[in-house]
């Protein structure tokens, strides 16, 4: 059954094709004492408007230091990253923290809640750090934070605190979270890692119908080939650099029902 979700506004017809991110020449090198590592040797790819892009390779590949240059959470050593035709390396700070908001929705595998917060002020959070015009109505965020966590199987939770809450039910608020601006883009590190088989399979019922029913451009690493399976896009890294790159047919996924 599919799932009845609010998550965002779904894009136009034939924008497929229109590039969300832009990757080109991007190295990351780390000092340590004398020694130089280079995490990232020079990478180089495209991600389409609306398109489901898996990130893999074994611990150490540079994936997760990929995925936090493409959320602009660090600097690349050189090359860019552009983001909805803004490159993003040379922002500075504040423009760079506005462009996030509305643009990302980044997914951690820690889950990265507040824990003096409530699940619902949890999802509020980005709606009041954002700060612009278009997110300035409380009523209408509050609304959202709402609608989203009972979307998510959380409408009696929202009064809870992280620590009142399973592995299972913290990440879905971090989802909800992440989709409270709308964000073109969701970014998610190992999203299901730290989950069992039926919490894993829920926050990938909420990941595909973002993708698939709401548009929203999905890049997700992961170890696990057959997370990556759903993918239509697999980008594999060893050693920092590419070494594989390829278009895959998704594999079919019966969507679960979710009570509140």
């Amino acid at each position: 059954m599919t799932p009845v979700s609010p998550l965002a506004a779904p894009v136009q017809s034939g924008s497929l094709s229109s590039p969300m991110i832009v990757v080109s020449g991007l190295r990351k090198s780390l000092r340590t004492g004398s020694t130089t590592v280079d995490i990232l040797k020079g990478i180089d790819f495209t991600i389409s408007r609306g398109e489901f892009a898996a990130i893999m390779g074994a611990s150490g590949s540079g994936k997760s230091t990929l995925l936090g240059l493409l959320a602009g959470l660090d600097n690349p050593t050189s090359g860019t990253v552009t983001l909805n035709g803004t490159a993003i390396s040379n922002l500075g700070e504040d423009k760079l923290a506005q462009l996030r908001g509305r643009t990302i929705g980044f997914v951690f595998q820690s889950y990265q809640l507040i824990p003096t917060l409530t699940a619902l002020e949890n999802v509020l959070l980005p709606y009041e750090l954002n700060g612009s015009p278009e997110h300035s109505d409380e009523a209408h965020g509050l609304a959202r934070a709402r609608q989203l966590l009972t979307s998510v199987g959380l409408a009696a939770r929202m009064d809870h605190y992280p620590i009142q809450l399973s592995g299972g039910e913290q990440q879905r608020v971090a989802l909800a979270r992440a989709f409270i601006l709308r964000p073109p883009i969701v970014l998610a590190d190992e999203p299901t890692g730290n989950l069992d088989t039926a919490n894993g399979s829920h926050v990938l019922d909420l990941l595909l119908h973002l993708n698939r029913e709401e548009g929203t451009t999905l890049v997700l690493v992961t170890h696990d080939p057959a997370l990556a399976a759903y993918a239509s896009r697999r980008i594999t890294l060893r050693d920092g650099l590419v070494i594989a790159d390829e278009q895959q047919t998704p594999a079919p996924h019966t969507f679960a029902e979710r009570g509140a």
